[in-house]
């Protein structure tokens, strides 16, 4: 993955314009976003929703956290109730310079 050590395990998943951080461990969280926008930037992406549930807000903060600081997010926000609402974030992704 972007800029992990050599010998962390590598999960592949697609690339799409949806990710559900269910399947992840909270602990995996923060590095699996990070790579995942990384990868829509390069892709090209310009919206891309994160599923990161409703629970006790733990992963939405994470996720919010992460957004804040990448370098490839323009913006993000919350999306409509029918949308997820406050259980995805709709972040708008800075266009590749390549």
């Amino acid at each position: 993955m972007h800029g992990e050590p050599p010998d962390a395990p590598l999960v592949e998943f697609p690339i799409e314009d949806e990710l559900d951080l269910h399947t992840f461990p909270v602990k995996e969280i923060g590095s699996v976003v990070e790579e995942y926008l990384y990868q829509c930037h390069r892709r090209g992406f310009s919206e891309v929703r994160i599923i990161h549930g409703k629970g006790i807000g733990t992963q939405r903060r994470i996720v919010r956290e992460l957004l804040q600081k990448s370098p490839y997010v323009r913006s993000f926000s919350e999306p409509p109730a029918g949308q997820g609402g406050w259980g995805a974030t709709v972040v708008q992704i800075k266009p590749s310079s390549s």
